[in-house]
């Protein structure tokens, strides 16, 4: 059972929850403070923005020259190596072989020892000599740290059948893995480089 004490208490909270219920809120701010906060929200993005490029230029301008570096090396190595294997005096057989294994892997010098003596017997009798002049080396591709890399020379040689000499264009075709200490682990377009019987 209600009091009449009871049924007005509960019709003041009706009443003031209703007022309060109802009454807008009202903000107002002054129009310099609005456009100073406009602008310094503009100024932040703008800042965020700018430096998020900034960031990724730079790390694509430092992409760019580590793979223009790593491709320089790769091209020095072929072509130093080019030379030296096409550098010849029949008189310095074991100086020659020495140049061949320089830089290779284990793998790839145990196949230039294998074949020394055969190359050995076709350098002796032609008394070959030849000087090798390198013209450019061109990376053709890089995978995960393999570069394929050919390396152009002149090649000028005598021996017993040209004594006056001969020149010929020669391209070396080699793979180097820059993850084993840039070492080379194929050689191929040797073949214009050597004599043949």
């Amino acid at each position: 059972m209600t009091t009449a004490i009871d049924d007005e208490k509960e019709a003041r909270t009706d009443t003031a929850e209703a007022a309060s219920r109802g009454k807008p809120i009202t903000l107002s701010f002054r129009l310099s403070t609005v456009l100073t906060a406009l602008a310094i929200a503009v100024l932040l993005t703008a800042t965020v923005t700018f430096g998020w490029l900034y960031w990724s230029a730079r790390s694509t301008l430092s992409d760019r020259d580590a793979v223009a570096a790593g491709d320089k090396h790769a091209e020095t190595l072929a072509s130093n190596y080019a030379v030296g294997a096409s550098t010849i005096d029949f008189h310095d057989v074991k100086g020659w072989l020495a140049r061949l294994k320089e830089g290779t892997t284990p793998q790839l010098a145990a196949k230039f020892d294998a074949t020394a003596p055969q190359l050995e017997q076709i350098l002796l009798p032609l008394q070959w000599t030849s000087k090798a002049t390198p013209l450019s080396a061109t990376v053709i591709s890089e995978s995960g740290g393999v570069y394929k890399v050919n390396a152009y020379l002149t090649v000028n040689s005598t021996s017993a059948q040209t004594p006056d000499g001969a020149q010929t264009t020669v391209t070396y075709a080699l793979t180097i893995d820059r993850n084993s200490d840039w070492k080379i682990t194929d050689v191929g377009g040797m073949e214009g480089a050597l004599p043949t019987k």
